[in-house]
């Protein structure tokens, strides 16, 4: 994306895109539903009538208009013309769910009905409920024909697109083959609503209807995500694409975390994904803390123009840094330290530095990762300190592995039944599955040394392999025994004195919100976390740019919630003027005081 520079970006202008359905994506926290407010706060202003419809478990679109939405069309007052409507997934998955377990309560023992449960509770359960509830709109134009216009916050990954496209997803194979699949529970009677299904997949691909709004932030990880699910949308058809990049800051006057901060963002554009750079673009600009009401949404669709937030409020916060966590680890000694949270947060970067800090104490070391989209040698700059072995548990290589042993011990299948396995098989529950064994090997070694892992298994993936019944499943499937590390991981991520889970956040709304998602999920397991980590906090930055100082204030509510949510302790890390990249910037980072501006 070299010839992209945040100069070359123009203000959003959503006219021109013409299309009747909008579909907003991207990675959580890039503010797909503050982006998609504004344009249909501007669709509306300009006299279409205009439906926002949020399919997105972590919206917050209610807060956004002030109003209360169900279901149906509610009309957001101060706007004629404009309505809203919540389509709540996780209602929809928790019906699903009891729809399947219901009928053998008090027929199956309750460990069963536990495993049943179970088997039914991840993401791809949620994602296919919200691709069932928005196919309804798209595939009856009749419900929403009241309206020129029909935007959704949050589209469908490629990943649901390519299951539901597969012609023998309707096939019955769910029925003859129940076990055979990590993700294709919830389209048990699929055949039901196949027309509503190809009708919604086919007003997703026609240029003339919809166009596919990619949001990120001038961020490295926002933009190879956004740049991912591009790729891989285009490959089903959906080639209608448009890039907003959110939170720009154009004129950072003399203040040197401004400066610094518009020259990291000049570099993320500039090392973006080169597909992006073919779309047509736009930004918005940085407009400080929770944009909610309609004259901050009106800004940022550019009605009013910008106007850069003035305040003399100075973010006061007093929480221990990054070096009082490294004080507690140093004295805890040998066990697994887990660095856990949604992309994007810097998980990748704190484990990094965890580690050559406890390797500058003396402790043997081992910093490993499961992320796939992690670069723990590009955080170190290729230049890890003696003591410290760097690894990576590879989630291709494990989960070719495993996909392999799967289709094996499925031979029997004919070549539709193999086609819609090997899709399934994509899912990221497959994923979470395949690089589980590794992941149980790696911590087993903490017995001896230090483990620090970047991302480790949600508490649905510990459940789900814990159950008895589903490990005999995934034995029968894939002719294998249980390692003894597997067997007894559960048990060891539950013991407070070997593992020890960092939630990590930014001091944002969405991230918060997916944070406390993610630590009800491993309380689910038996697993509660040693503390959170606030990370890159422009509430110590003492910057003097108003736009800055104004959302290093907004920060405070979300630290708060931090605080409140954490039932253990909470530590806050600054952001860095320059990306921490290399030993001597992370020795920086860890080094910090405890953190207390005003």
């Amino acid at each position: 994306m070299s010839p992209r520079a945040i100069e070359s970006l123009a203000v959003l202008d959503w006219t021109g895109w013409g299309t009747r359905y909008l579909f907003f994506t991207g990675k959580g926290g890039v503010g797909k539903t503050t982006i998609a407010s504004a344009v249909a706060v501007a669709v509306a202003d300009s006299g279409k009538r205009t439906l926002v419809i949020s399919t997105d478990p972590a919206s917050n679109l209610d807060d956004v208009f002030g109003v209360s939405a169900g279901p149906g069309p509610t009309a957001v007052p101060g706007v004629e013309r404009l309505f809203v409507s919540n389509l709540d997934p996780e209602a929809a998955a928790a019906a699903f769910k009891e729809r399947a377990v219901g009928p053998y309560r008090g027929v199956l023992p309750e460990s069963a009905i536990a495993s049943m449960e179970e088997q039914l509770s991840g993401a791809c359960t949620v994602e296919i409920a919200a691709f069932n509830e928005f196919t309804a709109v798209l595939a009856s134009p009749q419900q929403t024909a009241e309206f020129d216009h029909v935007i959704f916050d949050t589209a469908p990954t490629g990943h649901t697109l390519r299951l539901l496209t597969l012609p023998s997803a309707w096939s019955g194979y769910v029925d003859e083959h129940p076990a055979g699949a990590s993700c294709l529970g919830p389209l048990a009677g699929l055949d039901q609503r196949r027309e509503q299904y190809a009708a919604a997949v086919a007003t997703l691909a026609d240029p003339a209807l919809t166009t596919l709004v990619l949001v990120s932030r001038a961020e490295d990880s926002a933009l190879r995500e956004a740049g991912r699910a591009s790729g891989e949308l285009a490959a089903l058809g959906v080639a209608n694409q448009r890039l907003v990049v959110n939170g720009v800051v154009r004129d950072p006057g003399d203040d040197p975390a401004a400066v610094a901060f518009t020259g990291r963002q000049a570099a993320a554009l500039a090392g973006a994904p080169e597909q992006l750079s073919a779309m047509p673009a736009g930004c918005v600009e940085l407009i400080a803390g929770d944009v909610t009401g309609l004259g901050a949404l009106r800004q940022l669709a550019g009605a009013d123009g910008h106007r850069p937030v003035e305040s003399t409020q100075v973010a006061e916060v007093d929480l221990p840094g990054l070096e009082a966590l490294v004080d507690e680890l140093d004295a805890a000694g040998n066990g697994v330290v887990m660095t856990m949270g949604k992309g994007g947060v810097g998980k990748t970067t704190l484990a990094a530095a965890i580690s050559i800090a406890l390797v500058d104490r003396g402790h043997e070391v081992t910093l490993s990762t499961t992320d796939p989209a992690a670069h723990i040698t590009d955080a170190l700059a290729d230049a890890a300190p003696d003591g410290l072995t760097v690894e990576r548990i590879d989630p291709a290589v494990e989960t070719a592995r495993y996909t392999d042993e799967v289709l094996a011990a499925a031979s029997g299948l004919d070549a539709e039944g193999r086609t819609l396995l090997q899709e399934d098989l994509r899912s990221p529950c497959t994923e979470e599955i395949a690089v589980f064994r590794a992941f149980a090997r790696t911590v087993d070694a903490a017995r001896e040394r230090i483990v620090v892992l970047d991302t480790a298994p949600t508490g649905h993936t510990l459940l789900l392999l814990d159950a008895a019944q589903s490990y005999q499943r995934e034995v029968q499937r894939t002719n294998a025994t249980v390692p003894a590390d597997v067997s007894e991981l559960l048990a060891r991520l539950r013991d407070p004195e070997f593992a020890r889970m960092l939630v990590v956040t930014l001091p944002e709304s969405t991230p918060v919100q997916e944070a406390e998602r993610l630590q009800a999920d491993l309380r689910r397991a038996g697993i509660e976390p040693f503390g959170w980590v606030i990370n890159s906090s422009l509430a110590a930055a003492q910057t003097t740019h108003p736009t800055l100082r104004a959302r290093a204030c907004a920060e405070l509510a979300h630290i708060e919630r931090v605080q409140q949510a954490s039932a253990q302790q909470t530590w806050l890390v600054g952001w860095q003027p320059e990306a921490p990249v290399g030993p001597a910037a992370l020795r920086e980072l860890s080094a910090g005081a405890a953190l207390s501006r005003r």
